[in-house]
């Protein structure tokens, strides 16, 4: 498979979000052009919210602008689905940002969320015209929600404490705790801290209430109430994992149950609870493994969700599960279909789900008969996540390698694929994205292998250019045909590298055999892959120098970072580990999930000391010699600091050409754009420093 550079024209939208069909901007030469930026990454605009109207006539969408300054303004746009030629209406003018928009059950208005009146509220606006009109007035800041079918009632999901007897309470508890003259805490069990935040004995609960266009009806009922748990969980969870029953009567919900193993446990289960509160219900409490997102059928027969099989890993298969909710029986769908489920939105004719899942390199959109078990792919191309369905189309939002992001439509059927947004068509007008292309080898065991490879800005044949080799994290994940916001293999493009991204054993997308091989493996399969997949596709693309080269790699592409110095330094001229792994003892002492690192390593520490210390980076630190840059956040819980200032102590005194980049104010990611620019500012500083001609 081959994808060729697409035209900026047909990538790229107007600032308001208008569907622009082919202009003049297309027919422009790579003359007129020049390569993308990190600050152009910084800098681009962002679709971040969208809703499908309940009769598919329209979908409503926010994008927030960002100016050349980083001042940001977010607002929502209407646009007919019906209409090819429509332009898009701007809804709101506010300089709050409105997130998660849903439209009322009759389609006539729309909810959302807005800080507008100094903390996070619920708002209501009719489509009729009018103003948007404050529903919430809490004391505390709502951060999801879920509206019942008929629009009569509507969960909330705000941070309270637990043995608080209302919000004030726990509002109250909240502004003292600012003030008090102590910083201390005390606990009693994990988790302490996660991925960035220190706990502050506040949880996560779901609040149901009534609900009209003027407000909430009556008083909140937390159904959640005595859960010392996270519903929905955290991080990255949201209200996908919350769903109204579709008679309206109760809440289903996602969450640990209360113990003291959630560090080391994946055991996510369904709940059931009366909307008025009550008694809960575990629907799954048979599985020991992780339960999540449930979604129910129009007509309300059906409950499908997804589960994994094995309890402790949380890169198992996402199986998908449907339950009868008239019998109560529950089975697999599509049990020997081999990839992991994503998302699940069920079609209008409720036998019907819409799936999306990673499959080779993409994240594709299959549609599954939950009868059957057929599967039928819809798009197969870039990586999609569905909005929603409107009559016989689906709406969704589409990336690749050289798209940002942009609302699409497409048949059920797979036929009738149509562009709706192009939110940075002025930001991307003078830029040329590079070619790009998918290849395959044979790695470990003869196994097939996939990869890709772009080619740098400006090529041109019979030259030579040096690699930028882009090792992913996870370790189950993958470098695939999406647009990053912050590796982005473009960056390393257009500053002259060709760029190579190897989906080595353990990647997702391949199957779950292929995805689990890299378990108790980590330095094994993997490395091996990579050796094989650097010389093949070197022998593939005469255009990449094999002689001026640098890895990178951050999370497990930072630990392989590090493997690399022990067990491949003499192939590379420079390494840059963000975040990665040295020494495998202290970091699982120190990191806040414990599930990972003892399924991944088959217990804890001292019941499996063999395996850690074999693949620790550690005790390869006498062969290092390659010149690395390190950088870490000081907020990582997940890999802490601690690491990263290691690698970079040994190297420093052994005399080994290093240099650290601290952010005192990140995680595990980077996600302040300023600190992001400077982030590539300094990795393209010292790749120049080393692969120079």
């Amino acid at each position: 498979m081959q994808l060729k550079t697409i035209t900026s024209a047909l990538l790229a939208l107007s600032v308001s979000g208008v569907a622009l069909a082919e202009t003049p901007a297309a027919t422009e030469t790579a003359a007129e052009k020049r390569p993308f930026n990190v600050r152009d990454l910084a800098r681009l605009n962002k679709l971040h919210s969208a809703a499908v109207s309940p009769d598919g006539s329209q979908v409503i969408y926010a994008v927030t602008l960002v100016e050349a300054d980083g001042a940001k303004e977010s607002n929502l746009y209407a646009l007919s689905l019906s209409d090819e030629n429509a332009q898009p209406e701007q809804l709101t003018h506010n300089a709050a940002t409105e997130h998660q928009v849903r439209f009322a059950p009759d389609g006539k208005s729309i909810y959302f969320l807005s800080a507008r009146s100094g903390s996070s509220q619920l708002w209501h606006l009719p489509l009729t015209g009018g103003e948007a009109r404050q529903v919430s007035e809490l004391p505390l800041d709502v951060e999801g929600y879920k509206l019942s079918s008929d629009g009569q009632q509507v969960v909330l999901n705000m941070r309270v404490f637990p043995d608080c007897d209302s919000l004030k309470c726990s509002a109250d508890r909240i502004e003292s705790n600012k003030v008090k003259k102590t910083s201390g805490e005390v606990y009693e069990q994990l988790m302490v801290r996660h991925w960035d935040t220190w706990g502050d004995h506040t949880r996560s609960h779901l609040f149901v209430g009534g609900i009209n266009d003027k407000g909430l009806l009556g008083e909140l009922v937390d159904v959640t109430a005595g859960m010392d748990t996270e519903t929905p969980p955290l991080p990255f969870s949201g209200m996908e994992e919350v769903t109204f029953t579709p008679d309206g009567k109760h809440i289903v919900y996602s969450a640990k149950a209360p113990s003291k193993d959630q560090a080391w446990t994946t055991n996510y289960d369904l709940f059931q609870v009366p909307v008025g509160g009550g008694e809960t219900q575990n629907l799954t409490e048979a599985n020991k493994a992780w339960d999540s997102h449930p979604t129910f059928s129009p007509d309300g027969r059906y409950m499908a969700y997804t589960a994994m099989k094995r309890p402790g890993f949380e890169a198992d298969r996402n199986a998908i599960m449907l339950r009868d909710t008239v019998t109560g029986q529950t089975k697999e769908v599509a049990p020997l279909w081999d990839r992991s489920a994503r998302s699940l939105t069920f079609g209008s004719d409720s036998r019907t789900l819409y799936v999306t899942a990673q499959d080779v390199g993409q994240v594709s959109i299959f549609a599954v008969n939950t009868q059957f078990g057929d599967i039928v792919p819809v798009l197969q191309e870039g990586s999609a996540s569905i909005i929603g369905q409107a009559g016989d189309k689906l709406v969704y939002n589409l990336k690749t390698l050289i798209e940002p992001g942009d609302l699409h439509i497409i048949g059920t059927d797979g036929f009738g694929q149509r562009r709706l947004t192009s939110v940075n068509q002025d930001k991307l007008k003078d830029i040329e994205f590079t070619e790009f292309e998918q290849f395959t080898f044979k790695g470990w065991n003869n196994e097939t292998v996939h990869g890709y490879w772009l080619k740098p800005y400006d090529f041109k044949e019979g030259e030579k250019y040096p690699i930028a080799f882009l090792v992913h994290g996870g370790p189950q994940g993958s470098f695939g045909n999406s647009f990053s916001g912050r590796w982005n293999p473009q960056l390393w493009a257009a500053a002259g590298y060709g760029v190579v991204m190897i989906d080595f054993h353990g990647s997702t997308g391949y199957g779950q055999a292929f995805t689990d091989s890299i378990s108790k493996d980590w330095g094994g399969k993997p490395l091996e892959d990579l050796q094989k997949g650097f010389d093949a596709v070197v022998k593939q693309q005469k255009w990449l120098d094999s002689e001026r080269t640098c890895a990178l790699g951050a999370s497990y592409g930072g630990y392989m970072m590090n493997w690399i110095q022990g067990n491949w330094s003499e192939r590379f001229d420079c390494l840059v580990n963000h975040a990665g792994l040295f020494d495998m003892r202290s970091m699982y002492y120190v990191t806040e999930e414990l599930w990972f690192p003892e399924f991944e390593f088959g217990g804890q520490y001292h019941e499996n000391k063999e395996l850690y210390e074999k693949f620790n980076p550690v005790n390869y630190v006498e062969n290092w010699k390659t010149p690395m840059l390190v950088i870490h956040g000081e907020k990582d819980f997940r890999v802490p600091y601690g690491q990263g200032l290691a690698a970079f102590g040994y190297m420093q005194r052994n005399n080994i050409p290093s240099k650290l980049l601290m952010f005192p104010d990140e995680n595990h990611w980077i996600l302040n754009q300023d600190n992001l620019i400077l982030w590539y500012d300094n990795v393209l500083d010292w790749m120049g420093q080393w692969t120079a001609k």
